[in-house]
């Protein structure tokens, strides 16, 4: 009687493939493709937050393979939103373009103000929800 195996099997309940090794079979189990993506500094803020306080998050996208398209939608949105925030808070404030030639550090250390209320804004907003 001859025992010959099959290299692959599929289980018919749950449609996962099977190949043999050695004498046992394994399951093909591999990620789906994800499109390749560079991350800015919010992708990767909205990446640690998920790892390090929302495992079970990070890990359904990830397996679905969502996870690059929610990190590319993150960052594009909040820089997006960054700069809505800057426009609006410059026009509120009193900094001229006229003060960057005769008040270079007030014009500076507004700015950077302005930057930084709209960075926690969108912290708030969008990466650490």
């Amino acid at each position: 009687m001859n025992n010959k195996l099959k290299d692959t099997i599929i289980d018919e309940k749950t449609g996962i493939e099977y190949h043999l090794e050695g004498d046992y079979y394994m399951p093909n189990l591999t990620l789906p493709k994800q499109e390749k993506i560079i991350l800015n500094k919010y992708g990767r803020m909205r990446l640690n937050y998920l790892k390090e306080h929302k495992k079970a998050e990070y890990s359904i996208m990830l397996l679905d393979g969502t996870l690059n398209a929610h990190l590319k939608e993150i960052q594009g949105t909040a820089q997006n939103r960054i700069e809505q925030i800057i426009n609006k808070l410059k026009a509120e404030s009193d900094l001229t373009e006229e003060m960057k030639d005769t008040d270079i550090l007030y014009w500076v250390g507004t700015m950077n103000a302005i930057k930084n209320q709209a960075e926690e804004i969108v912290f708030n907003e969008l990466i650490y929800v």
